[in-house]
């Protein structure tokens, strides 16, 4: 009877039952596709937890440099790296100190809350290991030896008795300049050696309160520019300069050539032979690489250029040191700042840097994913229906051996297709269905027949 000959009661539950089935099967298809999409979530979530480990957490937008006297050039350079960083966004918080080994005990102690600080090579305790790395050799740090009198001083031996201030407890100065007149056979007993330092030790000089004051700072430090310029005070032409570099490896002899400091005052009037140490960038083990980068691009803008004793592009560099050098710092001598680094803001780049991390193996592991995903699925579906070939060919091998009677086999034959009825599967995958009944009706007209001896090989499932 069609559609058409049924009562409207008739047609309204078949298509009843009708809608039903299509739920059924529509409900199969949802259920087995999200079985298969959380799958591929899963796989793809492992591969994102894998890549995850791989990334460095983002840097932070902020850290803490300790510089030096507030009048040095320690300071000076700080505040021009917390300008020039603070237009990548980041902000950089100065604290002055006392010097080099003030700023290297403030690294070395977990609780400073000191990141990066600026220190003098030569300061270090012998034997020492410290848990800090060199990002760079930043400038020549000359040692600056003025002096007041008519006489004119060559010799650091020479300051026998006389009022020296060498610099405060804790700075690279006087850790330098004790070395110096310890190996000139000047102690404390035979001078009296000030802890002044910074603009109070040259105002001292200057008012007659001093004999001689001891720096070591940049040429544009403050402190220094003042006293080459101060009419009374004359710098110490070092004849042992180079004797001091060959005993200290931590030490250069330099020259100040005659007038580089102003060339219409004639500062110096001649040329002066004078030794310096190497200022270093030091941070911490941990310091974020990503920082160290744009640090040193920093660094380079404002180091780079030809300088009083240095060469244009001569610093920073890597150079060897009281500490091991940093390894993000190597490979950003080697090979500059990261590419995108180049054309776009710091912290735009290195989103997009720790991304690309991300990405690139999630993107490996998708495209596989997406490309299995569509078989897994098909195969899920058509697992549904082949099942019962393997039911379909215990009854045929059973026909073949006789180890039952027909009606055995008969039950069982429709207990496949009832089976087989009753399972639900999308409207796509029907002609499976229909070619499994094919094959189900096939072995029962070989049992019904009796075509028992000359049964035909199993039917097999469609590709």
């Amino acid at each position: 009877m069609t559609t058409e000959n049924k009562t409207p009661a008739k047609r309204r539950r078949h298509w009843l039952r009708r809608s039903h089935e299509d739920g059924v099967e529509s409900e199969v298809a949802v259920r087995e596709l999200s079985f298969v999409t959380l799958i591929a979530a899963v796989i793809i979530g492992i591969a994102f937890l894998i890549a995850y480990r791989f990334v460095r957490p983002a840097p932070p937008d902020s850290f803490v440099i300790s510089t030096g006297n507030p009048a040095g050039a320690y300071h000076l350079f700080a505040q021009r790296y917390r300008d020039l960083l603070a237009k990548e966004k980041i902000s950089v918080e100065l604290r002055t100190s006392a010097g080099s080994i003030d700023n290297l005990r403030r690294l070395t102690d977990d609780n400073s809350g000191v990141d990066v600080a600026l220190i003098q090579g030569g300061v270090t305790a012998p034997d020492t290991e410290y848990n800090l790395v060199s990002l760079g050799a930043i400038y020549y740090e000359p040692l600056w030896v003025f002096y007041r009198g008519d006489r004119e001083l060559r010799l650091l031996t020479q300051l026998l008795g006389k009022r020296v201030a060498v610099g405060p407890p804790g700075s690279g100065t006087r850790a330098l300049a004790e070395r110096l007149l310890e190996a000139g056979g000047i102690s404390q007993a035979k001078a009296q050696l000030g802890d002044a330092g910074g603009m109070s030790a040259a105002e001292a000089l200057i008012s007659g309160q001093l004999d001689a004051a001891m720096f070591v700072a940049a040429p544009d430090a403050p402190v220094v520019q003042k006293l080459l310029h101060a009419p009374s005070i004359r710098l110490m032409n070092l004849d042992h300069a180079e004797a001091m570099a060959r005993r200290f490896p931590y030490l250069s002899a330099i020259t100040l050539p005659r007038g580089m400091i102003d060339l219409a005052a004639d500062i110096p009037a001649t040329d002066i032979r004078m030794v310096a140490t190497t200022a270093h960038l030091v941070a911490r083990a941990d310091f974020h690489p990503a920082l160290i980068s744009v640090l040193l691009q920093t660094a380079t803008k404002v180091h780079g250029s030809a300088g009083v004793f240095r060469r244009a592009g001569e610093f920073p560099s890597l150079r060897d040191g009281d500490f091991a050098q940093s390894e993000d710092a190597q490979r950003f001598f080697k090979s500059g700042p990261p590419f995108l680094q180049h054309y776009m803001p710091f912290w735009v780049a290195n989103l997009i840097e720790r991304l690309l991390v991300l990405l690139v193996p999630l993107i490996a592991v998708l495209i596989p994913v997406m490309r299995i995903m569509p078989a897994f699925y098909d195969w899920r579906i058509k697992r549904r229906i082949f099942r019962w070939y393997r039911d379909l060919k215990d009854v045929e091998a059973a026909i073949r051996r006789h180890d039952a009677d027909n009606a055995e086999l008969l039950r069982r034959l429709d207990e496949i297709e009832d089976g087989v009825s009753d399972t639900r599967v999308p409207l796509t995958y029907w002609d499976y269905v229909y070619t499994l009944r094919g094959h189900i009706e096939l072995v029962r007209m070989r049992l019904t027949h009796g075509q028992v001896d000359a049964v035909p090989p199993t039917p097999q499932p469609p590709a």
